[in-house]
């Protein structure tokens, strides 16, 4: 069976778009039966340029990312989630709506690049650190045994990787 794991953030214009294009990306490349999604609290009207850019210097395929709610994922017929992983800290305060299954939930804070002040090169830099950031987490999550782990043992596991700088 399929790992689900869902990134939620409030705009799901850039960093939970970062986990789900990377970690979908490392999973294919890895042979892992890993499926990422992302969704936001209040989903902007499009995916930040620079998030798109970012993933696309890297090798990361973009296609099909869009910004989405997180109510899409709590209706019948949506995918059973394993995990969800908020990156925001105003989304990890907020009450999720229910998701089927129980999954597990955690928090992997990252500054939002979006908000760096300065000028474009900043701006980059700053959705490129997240990247990396953030792509070192996900590679080490692929490393786990997904499958034989019960959630008590899957919650101490993530939250170890949340050390992980």
């Amino acid at each position: 069976m399929t790992t689900n794991v869902l990134f939620l953030c409030t705009h799901n214009s850039a960093r939970s778009v970062l986990g789900e294009a990377m970690l979908n990306h490392f999973a294919s490349r890895a042979g892992r039966d890993v499926r990422a999604y992302s969704a936001g609290s209040a989903p902007g009207a499009h995916i930040h340029p620079m998030t798109l850019e970012v993933l696309a210097r890297a090798g990361v395929p973009t296609t099909g990312l869009r910004s989405k709610s997180w109510d899409e994922f709590s209706r019948p017929g949506a995918p059973r989630m394993r995990i969800v992983i908020t990156v925001c800290d105003r989304v990890a305060e907020k009450p999720c709506p229910s998701w089927s299954g129980s999954p597990v939930r955690l928090h992997w804070g990252y500054r939002d690049p979006c908000i760096v002040a300065g000028d474009q090169e900043a701006c980059r830099q700053a959705f490129d650190l997240t990247r990396q950031a953030m792509g070192l987490r996900l590679l080490e999550l692929l490393q786990l045994p997904l499958k034989s782990m019960d959630d008590a043992a899957l919650r101490l596991a993530l939250a170890r990787l949340m050390e992980i700088q």
